[in-house]
């Protein structure tokens, strides 16, 4: 699990509240909405790729450590 625990960290470094808040908007995470309780860092795809591509051979039980992440851009990642 190190390895997820890097990209966790090197995602958290690049996060934009402002993106954020625009993307929670965009997905309808209020209550009752189809996004209800999602949360996000704040990233764009274009950089969500370029760490995936320094990451692209992760092992399983690290991706499934990502997968279960309360953070939308860590699961698109995984």
């Amino acid at each position: 699990m190190q390895k997820a625990v890097i990209i966790k960290q090197e995602l958290h470094s690049i996060a934009d509240p402002e993106i954020a808040a625009h993307s929670s908007r965009f997905f309808k995470t209020g209550p009752g909405e189809y996004g209800e309780g999602d949360k996000f860092l704040g990233i764009r795809t274009p950089e969500l790729r370029k760490i995936d591509r320094k990451y692209h051979q992760l092992p399983l039980n690290e991706i499934k450590h990502l997968i279960r992440s309360p953070y939308h851009e860590e699961r698109l990642l995984a």
